[in-house]
């Protein structure tokens, strides 16, 4: 059974929104749209995330999520 994240754009421009929430709560959910079937404008989210952060916050981001550092994982487990 595969599970997906749904309205991977919208969700994720809301939870980059929430000052709540930190860059690896962030790089959990573009993991997880990274994965998904659906599309996803990443250059809304890109922007949104270098507006929030900045250049360097994406660049974290991006790498935790590619590599499942944000889930504790190693690449091999990804």
């Amino acid at each position: 059974m595969n599970i997906e994240l749904a309205c991977c754009t919208s969700t994720l421009l809301s939870e980059i929104e929430h000052k709540e929430l930190k860059r690896n709560d962030i790089a959990k959910t573009y993991a997880l749209a990274l994965r998904s079937s659906e599309t996803t404008d990443w250059a809304k989210v890109n922007a949104a995330i270098i507006k929030r952060w900045s250049r360097s916050g994406l660049v974290f981001i991006k790498e935790s999520a590619w590599s499942g550092k944000c889930f504790g994982m190693s690449k091999k487990e990804v």
